[in-house]
């Protein structure tokens, strides 16, 4: 369905209609604001047959949750919905002007970037097909599932360590494979060895699995490790450079800047969701959202009263 604006100008766009972009939207429409969310449909969990640690969701799948949220959101009036993908973004005397990927120019006092990272997997085979699913980001979100199984991290330096101390909260058998040298200290490795963390810098070939489940972990050597998750710190990028075209600062680990309430470093330009927290998971996105939204009301109030 195509919506394009001609003369009215929307209250605020959200671009991204996951859990932090429909978070946003509910607050906005509790406050009678006009809101448009435009969306493609292409979240990064999509492959996560679960969703946890998030209170009343806990192991529903997430486009079951994404999907009640949508239904939910919608059902206020003054907030609609686009199938599309914004493209362009940029200031505009009234505020914002946005460009969609289907020739929508629409306009808007407010946007709130609600865009998501894309993770850059490895081109190591298997790791794809598992991703999400035994190939995991998170303790918090997926180490309960796999307590008390053998357990590998796919990782190195301080973020190896720091994964290695959380799951072996979780199970006894820990592997860190760092796929080379470790470059891990005299302290560091004594460390490992007092929590019984074996140590592998032999390079990861593939990973052996069904359907996305783990069965084991080839090494360059020809030796296989049977784990059944892999725990995996993989770079990322931003899903959408609309941050950049208006102009907003990143953090050096290459999350959108945000103070307190969410602003970025552009006057009417918000950002929530995965897109500028450390913290990835269901329930901060929708606790981002839910304060971008009572905070971009709040700004129009203001500018209003």
């Amino acid at each position: 369905m195509q919506h394009t604006e001609q003369g009215n100008i929307l209250d605020v766009i959200i671009i991204g209609g996951s859990y932090a972009g429909l978070s946003a939207a509910m607050a906005l429409g509790r406050s009678l604001r006009k809101v448009l969310i435009i969306d493609d449909g292409l979240p990064c969990n999509r492959q996560t047959p679960h969703s946890h640690n998030f209170l009343t969701q806990d192991g529903r799948p997430p486009a079951e949750i994404s999907a009640l949220g949508k239904e939910r959101v919608l059902a206020y009036p003054s907030i609609t919905w686009l199938d599309d993908r914004a493209v362009k973004a940029e200031p505009s005397t009234t505020g914002f002007t946005v460009k969609t990927k289907h020739g929508d120019v629409l306009r808007a006092k407010k946007i709130i970037l609600a865009t998501g990272i894309q993770d850059n997997l490895p081109s190591i085979p298997g790791f794809r097909d598992c991703w999400g699913i035994t190939v995991i980001h998170c303790p918090y979100c997926h180490g309960y599932e796999f307590r008390n199984e053998p357990t590998a991290i796919f990782a190195q330096g301080e973020r190896a360590l720091h994964l290695a101390s959380l799951v072996r909260n979780l199970t006894s058998q820990v592997t860190i494979v760092t796929s080379g040298a470790s470059g891990f200290d005299s302290t560091q490795l004594a460390k490992l060895k007092r929590n019984d963390v074996i140590l592998v810098e032999e390079e990861l070939r593939s990973i052996i699995h069904q359907k996305g489940k783990i069965e084991s972990l080839e090494l360059n050597n020809g030796e296989h490790l049977a784990v059944t998750a892999l725990y995996a710190a993989v770079p990322f990028t931003q899903m959408s450079d609309l941050h950049k075209q208006l102009g907003c600062e990143e953090s050096d680990q290459g999350y959108i800047k945000v103070d307190n309430f969410q602003k970025t470093n552009v006057p009417g330009v918000y950002a929530c969701g995965d897109n500028s927290a450390m913290m990835r998971s269901v329930a901060n996105a929708v606790y981002t959202g839910n304060l971008t939204g009572a905070m971009v009301n709040k700004e129009l109030v203001d500018e209003q009263f």
